[in-house]
């Protein structure tokens, strides 16, 4: 793959420094429903780009220079407690890390597969992001909390919408990440490892994130409403259709 080709793609399939473009334009971007948007098309522009360019290998550096960017991106997302901005560094340091996969010259409707289950509990979160934000004025953890109390169907959909995102098992990005740690490693165990720990970074900045929103005293200024009984099913039938189309992915390899 030639310079300009391997920049356009790295660009949606964020490799740094480029994954700065996505989360400039994610931060720019006020309304929920275009976020969420965003995170749907973004990696899928990226698979579409790299799939109509020529073909040619994806450099080893290239895959090393991904997954490490992947790892720092988890890493930062560990301090962060607004939940707009952990969202976007979880989903540069995600779709990083089907840069293995392509290398390995995986199949790109089984990688299309991947980044949807990559981006659509993130795209959940910006709706529960927004949903917070309507209610407190911020999403923002430790600003509030004790939101189990007082919204338990908000602070359900929060709770079961991070776990997804950062890929616990039987959601798709839990099978994403399994089949890119067996695709690397073979030839790069240390790559292995970086996945192994980037997720683990995930599922800490994930726990952090809920403690500062959904424990605690449960102290409000004023009384507001929860999720609606529709909303909160909206929220639980589209997690419940991830877990059944994760159980069919297919692997990672053609």
């Amino acid at each position: 793959m030639g310079t300009p080709g391997l920049w356009s793609v790295a660009i949606f399939l964020p490799l740094f420094p480029l994954s700065v473009i996505f989360n400039a334009l994610f931060a720019r971007v006020g309304n929920a429903p275009m976020r969420a948007i965003i995170l749907l098309a973004w990696p899928q522009v990226g698979l579409v780009l790299f799939g109509i360019l020529p073909p040619g290998r994806v450099a080893g550096g290239v895959v090393a220079l991904a997954v490490l960017g992947s790892l720092l991106y988890a890493f930062r997302a560990i301090a962060l407690r607004d939940v707009d901005r952990w969202t976007g560094y979880i989903a540069t340091s995600a779709w990083a890390l089907l840069w293995p996969a392509l290398a390995h010259h995986a199949a790109i409707d089984t990688l299309r597969l991947y980044a949807l289950g990559f981006s659509v509990p993130l795209a959940l979160l910006v709706l529960v992001a927004d949903a917070l934000k309507r209610r407190f004025g911020a999403a923002y953890a430790g600003l509030y909390g004790g939101t189990v109390r007082m919204l338990p169907r908000l602070a359900g959909a929060t709770a079961l919408v991070v776990l997804a995102a950062v890929a616990v098992p039987l959601f798709p990005g839990f099978f994403a990440l399994v089949a890119v740690m067996v695709t690397t490693i073979p030839e790069q165990p240390w790559l292995a490892v970086c996945v192994g720990l980037t997720w683990l970074l995930w599922t800490w900045g994930g726990i952090r994130l809920l403690q500062g929103l959904i424990v605690g005293p449960g102290e409000a200024v004023a009384p507001v409403a929860d999720l609606s009984r529709v909303e909160f099913g909206f929220y639980v039938l589209t997690l419940a259709l991830l877990i059944a189309g994760a159980l069919r992915l297919p692997g990672v390899t053609a």
